[in-house]
């Protein structure tokens, strides 16, 4: 992870003083240190490749607790992105916000925040350690301060990329092997057409068990009439939803898919916060959330809440995160109607560990904060 020289120990979390919650310490210190993961296997979506990533540690902390949380870059299109050099930018603004409050005062730093235009995936970074310190503050895993029920968490589907059907076959046996598989993504958008993708998600139905559920991803490859055609050949082969078949910026067309599609249409690139939301109700039948497009754990919850009120269905998604993202994200999980949060399952040198994967769920511990901690 690094030698930084103002490292913190993560030791020495003695039980708080519930009774009393006002910090008058004040600065609360930022710390940014970041560290690349590699994964396990390659991931091919139809934007590319991807076999590593360097994301952003950062830690806070005030009376001698630390809350942990992570920034990770992403690319939604070639003119919508954020790079690990925008990250940094914005949390070292963020040093400076966070020296004028205590970290209970979340909103008014989330404010801040906003105003000084911190890319989205620095402030979620911000918020999720804001979280886990409370949470370490008051002893208490972050799903029971907020009242969730862990048993309401459906399974993670785990990610196939694109690839030939006999590299999509073997995956899917990895992944078996590997956990109590239950649920599976399927990446599409071929370069090769869609045969291809029609006879990877066959080569893959063939090998994973029968009632599993399987959902697809084109990542913006497809146009309106791929998209009905692929839609309605998928709705055949007992697939659950279609995430995003259109790019970022073709929004007004996914009308014609509400309406003729056999299979809910889900959006994730199309949709970054819940002032999205209203503007997708007459057109999709769900979203996909990810902190990291977000900004944070509390958005994620606003954006349930307004989805759920217009009738949507919700999943939780992730991008390459570590077990430390895609724990916090699974804090939220009772409360949605599907979970992809499995990068960090493919990580050869993950350096966290948090929640566990018990008969295909993604489960946070009884840990308090967020339940993260550093592997041996």
């Amino acid at each position: 992870m690094g030698n930084s020289g103002d490292k913190l120990s993560s030791k020495g979390r003695s039980r708080p003083n519930l009774f009393r919650i006002t910090s008058l310490q004040l600065p609360m210190r930022l710390y940014v240190e970041p560290f690349t993961v590699h994964k396990r296997y390659a991931l091919t979506l139809s934007r590319g490749t991807y076999t590593e990533a360097t994301l952003a540690w950062v830690r806070i902390e005030e009376e001698g607790i630390e809350g942990w949380g992570e920034a990770c870059p992403f690319s939604v299109s070639e003119d919508c992105h954020q790079s690990l050099e925008d990250i940094l930018v914005g949390l070292e603004v963020a040093k400076g916000i966070l020296r004028r409050h205590s970290p209970w005062e979340r909103q008014a730093i989330e404010a801040e925040l906003l105003r000084a235009g911190i890319p989205s995936a620095a402030r979620a970074a911000v918020d999720m350690a804001l979280h886990d310190w409370m949470g370490k503050r008051l002893g208490m895993p972050l799903w029971q301060v907020w009242g969730l029920d862990r048993s309401r968490i459906p399974p993670t589907t785990l990610t196939i990329g694109i690839s030939t059907p006999q590299a999509a076959r073997q995956r899917a046996l990895a992944w078996m092997e590997q956990t109590q598989a239950r649920a599976f993504k399927i990446k599409l958008g071929s370069d090769l057409g869609l045969m291809a993708d029609q006879n990877m998600l066959i080569a893959v139905q063939e090998v994973i068990p029968l009632g599993s559920l399987i959902t697809v991803d084109a990542n913006g490859a497809w146009t309106v009439e791929q998209s009905l055609s692929m839609s309605n050949w998928l709705a055949g082969q007992g697939v659950s939803y279609l995430e995003q078949p259109l790019e970022r910026g073709q929004e007004a067309k996914l009308i014609t898919l509400w309406h003729e599609s056999k299979l809910p249409i889900f959006v994730d690139e199309s949709c970054f916060d819940s002032r999205d939301i209203p503007a997708l109700v007459d057109r999709v039948h769900g979203i996909n959330i990810k902190l990291m497009k977000c900004g944070g754990l509390s958005e994620a919850w606003r954006m349930i809440h307004t989805a759920k009120a217009y009738g949507l269905q919700v999943m939780l998604g992730c991008y390459s995160n570590t077990a430390l993202g895609n724990t916090a994200a699974a804090h939220l999980a009772p409360l949605v109607d599907y979970v992809d949060l499995d990068s960090h399952l493919n990580l050869i040198d993950d350096p966290f560990s948090g929640a566990l994967v018990q008969e295909g769920c993604l489960i946070p511990t009884d840990r308090p904060g967020l339940g993260v901690e550093l592997r041996e």
